[in-house]
C-alpha cells in the first residue's frame, strides 16, 4: 500500500485514504458486467448506458441503411433518418411516419424491439439495485486519541449516527496492521485484532466511543505518536449495524494511519440537554480534541 500516484499498467483500487494496488488483474472486467455496473461512479455509470444506447441505436441504423427501401417514408440513403427510426423503434414509440417496409425492415425492427425491451428492463434493474444499496450514514472522528481510561492508556475513536432513526445490534472490530519480522528474518505485514471495550452495541442512538485498552497484551504496547508513524502502523475500523428503517444491515469501514492517532488528547464532550430536558449530541463537534491534563506514558510490554 502506498500513498504515491498509482503506476499505469496496475490495478488500483482506492480503500479510505489508501491505494491498493495488484498486478495481473484488471480494474474493469467485461466477463463481469454486472459487478462492473454495480461499482462504477455514477458520472461513469450514466455515461456508459448513454454511450451503449447510442452504439445499439447506430447498430440498427446501419443494418436498415444495408438495404435501400426498408424503411417507409425515410429519405434514400439518408442514415440520419435510419437512426431517428432506429430510436423511434428502440423506445416502442412509433410515431407512423416512418415505418418498416419490407420484410427485411420488418425483421431488423423486431429484433429491435425485441433489444430495446431487454436493455430497459437490465437498466432499470440497476438503476434499481444502486438506488437501493444502503448506505451507512455513520460520521467517524477525524482522529484517534489515546487517554488513561480505569487506569490504562486507552485508544478511543468517537463514531456519531448520521442518521434520524436508531442503528441497532451494532458490531464493531478494530485492527492494526503493522509490520512483523519472523525468526528467519522475513518481513510480513499482519493485521492484528485489537481488543475492544465493547465490540457488541444493543443500540446506537447518538454517538458511541470505540475504546482499546493497552494494556501488555496490546499490539499497541510500547509506541508512542513518533514510534507508531514509523513503523507505518495502520488501523481499521469495521461496522455493522442493523438500520430499521430500511430492514437491512448496513456495512461500513473506516481506516487511520498512525499519526492519526494523538497522545494526552480526550474527545470534547458533544452530549447536552435542551431547555425541555431532552438529551442532544452536536455532531458537528464529533472530531473536536481538548488535552486530557494527563501525562500518557506508552506501558512496555
Amino acid at each position: 500500500m502506498t500513498g504515491k500516484r498509482p503506476r499505469s499498467g496496475h490495478s488500483f483500487v482506492r480503500v479510505g485514504q489508501f491505494d491498493l494496488g495488484k498486478i495481473g488483474v484488471s480494474r474493469f472486467d467485461i466477463r463481469d458486467p454486472y459487478h462492473l455496473a454495480l461499482t462504477v461512479r455514477w458520472p461513469s455509470f450514466v455515461a456508459g448506458v448513454f454511450v451503449l444506447y447510442i452504439a445499439i441505436n447506430v447498430l440498427f441504423a446501419f443494418l436498415y441503411a444495408l438495404v435501400p427501401g426498408s424503411i417507409g417514408n425515410a429519405n434514400p440513403g439518408s442514415l440520419a433518418d435510419a437512426f431517428f427510426f432506429s430510436i423511434e423503434t428502440l423506445a416502442t414509440v412509433g410515431y407512423g411516419q416512418m415505418y418498416p417496409a419490407t420484410r427485411y425492415g420488418h425483421l431488423i425492427s423486431a429484433t429491435e424491439i425485441m433489444s430495446g425491451m431487454a436493455y430497459t428492463a437490465l437498466v432499470t434493474g440497476l438503476i434499481f439495485v444502486r438506488f437501493s444499496k444502503p448506505r451507512p450514514k455513520i460520521l467517524y472522528a477525524d482522529k484517534l486519541v489515546v487517554t488513561p481510561f480505569n487506569g490504562l492508556p486507552t485508544l478511543m475513536l468517537r463514531l456519531g449516527n448520521g442518521r434520524t432513526n436508531m442503528l441497532t445490534d451494532v458490531t464493531v472490530r478494530l485492527s492494526a496492521l503493522m509490520r512483523e519480522e519472523t525468526r528467519e528474518g522475513q518481513h510480513f505485514r499482519r493485521l492484528k485484532d485489537l481488543a475492544l471495550h465493547r465490540s457488541h452495541i444493543p443500540m446506537f442512538a447518538l454517538t458511541l466511543t470505540v475504546m482499546h485498552p493497552i494494556d501488555e497484551h496490546s499490539p499497541l504496547a510500547g509506541h508512542d505518536a513518533d514510534s507508531l508513524m514509523a513503523a507505518d502502523v495502520r488501523l481499521f475500523l469495521s461496522v455493522e449495524a442493523r438500520d430499521s428503517a430500511i430492514a437491512s444491515t448496513v456495512h461500513d469501514l473506516k481506516d487511520y494511519s498512525g499519526g492519526q492517532i494523538l497522545y494526552g488528547m480526550r474527545y470534547a464532550d458533544t452530549i447536552s440537554t435542551d431547555d425541555e430536558g431532552r438529551t442532544l449530541a452536536d455532531l458537528t463537534l464529533i472530531s473536536h480534541v481538548e488535552p486530557d491534563g494527563i501525562c500518557t506514558i506508552p506501558l512496555r510490554r
